[in-house]
């Protein structure tokens, strides 16, 4: 990942165009956000590559560096940033909230960092949790063997997740800027009983079931929980509209 970034800032980033927009008046600003941050250390090695690359290419000294660490509102800042680096190159910030919405004002992040998160849905679709559905997921958390009716709502709502998050990143992230994306998939074509990480959360659900049997938690408890995230393949993600 590391040498894709360092290759897409070198051939696709325009660093010295983006700096010369700033105003005479206003001092140079490369704004850099990593959602889906968690507390470290993994994002600040991403985020300090990605400013190594930068002025790499650009080796002009009258340009500063900001960068914006985003996870839920529950993520724990204060770990995050109790542990950044004492000699970081960068102004820090948190933009807590879903990465699935809008984070930042209009034209304002010249590079976007996406490790191991989009994965995750902004919520578990609310039919699979309503007892008086068709799709209610009963006895089971995940999709992977339950019914094409509970695996389609899953789809739906990544979908649904995907196209707001794409949107509010083209709002956000100026002309000319970057964005670099790393998820999990599947290959194409490849069924859920092939899928051996999928496969581990039916034993997770078994157990649940388990603790169930034995009075350790409530059945109703149980039902109301589903995980709320989905792997796609790349075609899938490709189709999004």
């Amino acid at each position: 990942m590391k040498d894709l970034i360092n290759k897409g800032i070198d051939e696709k980033l325009d660093v010295a165009k983006l700096m010369s927009s700033s105003s005479s008046f206003s001092p140079k600003i490369f704004r850099v956000a990593d959602l889906g941050s968690s507390v470290g250390p993994n994002t600040y090695f991403a985020v300090q590559n990605i400013i190594n690359s930068v002025k790499l290419k650009y080796q002009e000294t009258d340009v500063e560096f900001q960068s914006f660490f985003n996870d839920q509102i529950s993520n724990d800042f204060n770990v995050l940033f109790k542990n950044l680096p004492s000699e970081r190159e960068y102004f820090v910030a948190a933009a807590p909230g879903p990465f699935q919405g809008g984070l930042f004002p209009k034209n304002s992040i010249h590079f976007v960092h996406f490790s191991y998160s989009i994965h995750w849905l902004s919520s578990v679709p609310e039919e699979l949790v309503d007892n008086d559905s068709s799709v209610y997921n009963k006895g089971k958390i995940y999709y992977t063997s339950a019914s094409k009716q509970v695996f389609e709502a899953y789809t739906a709502q990544f979908a649904k997740d995907v196209t707001s998050f794409l949107i509010a990143r083209a709002h956000e992230v100026v002309h000319g800027g970057l964005m670099a994306l790393l998820m999990p998939c599947f290959p194409d074509g490849t069924p859920h009983s092939q899928r051996n990480v999928e496969a581990m959360f039916d034993l997770l659900g078994d157990s649940l079931m388990d603790m169930v049997n034995v009075g350790l938690v409530s059945e109703a408890k149980a039902d109301s929980f589903n995980l709320p995230m989905y792997h796609t393949s790349p075609q899938e993600l490709k189709g999004v509209d």
